[in-house]
């Protein structure tokens, strides 16, 4: 069953890029992840063919990124500041990008 979150995080464009430079180039289970510029910093929508497969990327991958590039500015990983709402998939249509963002 897929599983599908919306992430609002208090990070910039420059931080995203940074945590993104050290995540793998394929991320097995994700079917669609989109970053979206918000007042405040970014939110995320993300389509996992899972929870388990999003929970293991985030503990492997995710996480260390988001410390290492935390860290890299001084600022401590709180993840009290993240807001996560899981929310129901009922389809997912990707297109193809030209180029990545």
């Amino acid at each position: 069953m897929p599983y599908a979150f919306i992430q609002d995080v208090p990070a910039n464009e420059e931080m995203y890029a940074k945590v993104r430079a050290h995540l793998p180039t394929q991320a097995p289970g994700l079917v669609a992840h989109i970053a979206i510029k918000r007042e405040g910093g970014l939110r995320y929508v993300d389509v996992w063919e899972s929870e388990t497969a999003w929970e293991q990327f985030r503990l492997a991958h995710v996480e260390p990124a988001v410390d290492q590039v935390l860290a890299s500015y001084g600022l401590p990983h709180d993840h009290s500041l993240v807001t996560t709402e899981p929310v129901e998939v009922i389809d997912v249509w990707c297109g193809a990008l030209p180029t990545p963002m």
